[in-house]
């Protein structure tokens, strides 16, 4: 995997087969003096704050590192959790900060056959892995839990250190937005999490999936006073639980929801290099918004043509 955006006076250099900074070391004006190959902390402590820590806005890039790294190479978990941390809360209460986690092909589809597993790679799945390792709570539509075959999130001894240090519990809980509740509550998703399995639905939902889901073990949170769910009280709910750390993985309606209600706030894209036509769904769904929203690259990495991109709202 090479890092390449953001691209520094040092990015530049190695691209040219030069160095930057004065001193002739290739880190412009020592900025990456700490880190593995290309400057690409690893996770020993060359970095403020350890994996899963935003640094402290070295490089002008939050959630990222100064330079970049051209070298072609399997990047640690350690260094993907600090090229993926979450923004460091600031004062007073923590802010919810929402992204979600989609993958595309070239001619803008989101699944094919009806699942992401064949457009995806394992790169890809390990930036899947630690996108759950970070978050406090995956959110997920019911028809993504049921075509995908959804199963409890694991906890991960590699990042257990960072999660503890954050105050997390040892894995994310999976957070089922599903306003019918026709769900299967037999799966493991529902009878052994490590972490109750939350389901967010209406005020209006029907009583008695209401209360099956409960009887699974899971936790129903209201969020809408209809059938469904308001997505902004998606987020306070959430919130009000303690979750700040969100994530989404779609599917397509749920994060066409989201965008339309502008609650999310970052996107962290895999650009598959395959054409697949036909009509598959592209990532988001639904009604269009009135005013496209605007979002800005943060980081772009990239693997045997995938790109892993980065995006936040501007």
């Amino acid at each position: 995997m090479r890092r390449l955006f953001p691209v520094t006076d040092e990015t530049a250099a190695r691209a040219s087969g030069g160095s930057a900074g004065e001193d002739g070391s290739g880190a412009a004006g020592g900025a990456l003096a700490s880190g593995g190959p290309g400057g690409v902390p690893d996770g020993s402590g060359g970095v403020p704050g350890g994996p899963g820590v935003v640094p402290d806005g070295s490089g002008g890039v939050p959630g990222g590192f100064p330079g970049g790294d051209l070298v072609d190479r399997e990047w640690s978990l350690a260094e993907l959790g600090l090229a993926y941390a979450y923004p460091e809360p600031g004062p007073g209460e923590p802010q919810p900060w929402l992204r979600a986690n989609m993958v595309s092909t070239l001619d803008g589809a989101a699944q094919h056959d009806g699942r992401s597993q064949p457009i995806s790679t394992a790169t890809d799945m390990r930036i899947f892995g630690t996108l759950r390792a970070l978050a406090d709570v995956v959110i997920v539509g019911a028809e993504t839990v049921r075509q995908e075959g959804y199963r409890p999130a694991r906890a991960r001894a590699e990042f257990a250190g960072a999660r503890e240090a954050a105050g997390q519990g040892p894995a994310p809980a999976i957070a089922v937005i599903s306003a019918s509740l026709d769900l299967d509550f037999g799966l493991p998703l529902f009878t052994s999490p490590s972490v109750p399995t939350l389901i967010l639905t209406g005020a209006a939902a029907a009583p008695d999936r209401m209360a099956a889901a409960e009887k699974a073990g899971a936790r129903v949170v209201i969020a809408g006073d209809g059938v469904g769910v308001d997505p902004v009280r998606v987020v306070q709910a959430l919130a009000e639980l303690g979750h700040t750390r969100l994530l989404t993985e779609g599917g397509p309606r749920l994060l066409g929801q989201l965008v339309a209600s502008g609650v999310l706030d970052e996107l962290c894209l895999t650009i598959s290099p395959m054409l697949t036509a036909g009509d598959a769904q592209r990532i988001a769904g639904g009604p269009s918004v009135a005013v496209p929203k605007r979002f800005e690259l943060v980081s772009l990495l990239e693997e045997e043509g995938f790109l892993f991109s980065r995006y936040r709202r501007t």
